[in-house]
């Protein structure tokens, strides 16, 4: 196999992980559920769902930490996955720096 060929091959890999990822859809939650995020594989939130009875004028603090921890939970679940995705694309390599 020559550098092109191997070139080429490693475009098709990203390309097909760029696809997976951008439809990736994850969902996390904090508080028991009180806050849910869903994230897609190029982490952007696709939606926010906040139970009402979390919403207090005297606690936005606690409000605040919650939606933090469900966008963070989710930013993790994406990265699992996107080691998981390369993981399968190089039929089992470890790269150093991903999962």
């Amino acid at each position: 196999m020559n550098i092109q060929q191997m070139m080429k091959q490693a475009q098709q890999m990203q390309d097909r992980l760029q696809k997976q990822m951008a439809e990736l859809r994850v969902e996390a939650s904090a508080g028991g559920g009180m806050v849910t995020v869903v994230v897609n594989g190029t982490k952007q939130i696709q939606s926010l769902t906040i139970d009402p009875e979390v919403v207090s004028k005297e606690d936005v603090e606690m409000l605040q930490d919650l939606i933090v921890a469900a966008i963070n939970d989710a930013y993790r679940k994406v990265d699992d996955e996107m080691g998981n995705q390369m993981g399968s694309l190089m039929g089992g390599l470890k790269i150093p720096g991903i999962s």
